[in-house]
């Protein structure tokens, strides 16, 4: 190496050691990202929540990233007792924020960090909110009104879930909820956390209340459907009998009126007999004479009748006339 290669090298290497330096020393955050600045383990300075370019002292100096956008928490399902001693299992859910990076770093280190703690306080303010109130104060708005179809199908059920379902809400699950976000949010800003929103997900029975729950409606469903069939058939029974009544008395009428046609028939039939006959007299009784002969005199009867019998005058006649005819 001679000596005019020596000034070039050295040039080199200083532009490297100056590129390599300018590197170490920029960063850059996007619009999701904040910051702040570690110096040998110590935070320095404000954090940075501007994006864009920023720049470090190279090497000694390194950038804590943080998430800007708004995260979410979700709960394990907790078993909690109601006021009245109604075990439930509750799944919350929540939202949050880094609102100050410094001290969310100071206090919890991460996102995992955070989670931890939030599990500790949302969880332990969810248990003592509900475990303090009663189960229809958390399953009911306070604006929630019974409609009437509501009211006439659990009339049917019985007095004791009319009671509950007639049962004024004094706070309601709104109230509730914001109960427990403003409680929850107090103790965020000494983690650097702000607290968006919380939510009740899902609100369950605990699986052995649960049985008996569905044991308790499947027993009054089917006393219900029981009743109802009752009444479906003493309803069949009233119809039934009112259907025999009915057609008895279609009977009757009818029995009746055929023999007031009957009669009338009779009637009329001896009116014209009565016409027919009263022209010639002496043949309507010879006629009635001679039906009653069949009825009278059978294969197996014996009459002892004298010659001048008036019962047999009309064959005496014609038995005379027929040999004078002779």
């Amino acid at each position: 190496m001679n000596n005019k290669q020596i000034p070039f090298i050295a040039g080199l290497i200083l532009l490297i050691a100056i590129v390599i330096g300018l590197r170490a020393s920029i960063y850059i955050l996007d619009e999701a990202e904040q910051a702040v600045i570690v110096q040998l383990g110590a935070p320095v300075g404000e954090p940075v929540t501007t994006p864009g370019l920023h720049f470090k002292t190279p090497f000694i100096q390194e950038v804590r990233r943080f998430d800007k956008r708004v995260l979410s928490w979700d709960g394990d399902p907790n078993q909690i007792p109601t006021r009245g001693e109604q075990f439930i299992s509750v799944d919350t859910t929540a939202r949050w924020r880094i609102a100050d990076p410094l001290i969310f770093m100071q206090r919890v280190q991460n996102e995992r960090g955070a989670t931890m703690r939030l599990n500790d306080i949302l969880d332990s303010v969810v248990r003592d909110k509900i475990s303090s109130t009663d189960l229809v104060e958390i399953v009911r708005s306070k604006d929630w009104k019974i409609s009437e179809a509501d009211l006439a199908r659990v009339q049917l059920s019985g007095e004791d879930d009319e009671e509950i379902l007639l049962q004024e809400v004094q706070t309601g699950r709104q109230e509730l909820v914001k109960s427990i976000f403003d409680q929850a949010a107090s103790q965020m800003p000494e983690l650097g956390i702000e607290l968006v929103d919380i939510r009740i997900k899902r609100i369950d029975y605990v699986e052995a209340v649960e049985q008996r729950v569905f044991d308790r409606m499947i027993a009054e469903r089917q006393r219900i459907a029981e009743q109802f069939r009752s009444e479906g058939q003493g309803r069949a029974a009233e119809i039934d009998g009112d259907t025999k009544r009915s057609l008895a008395e279609i009977q009757s009428e009818a029995n009746r009126q055929a023999e007031v046609i009957r009669g009338q028939a009779d009637a009329e039939a001896s009116r014209i007999y009565s016409e027919a006959f009263g022209a010639d007299p002496e043949f309507y009784a010879f006629l009635r004479t001679l039906e009653s002969y069949p009825k009278t005199v059978g294969p197996s009867s014996t009459l002892i009748l004298g010659t001048d019998s008036e019962y047999f005058r009309y064959l005496r006649d014609v038995s005379v006339q027929k040999s004078q005819a002779e």
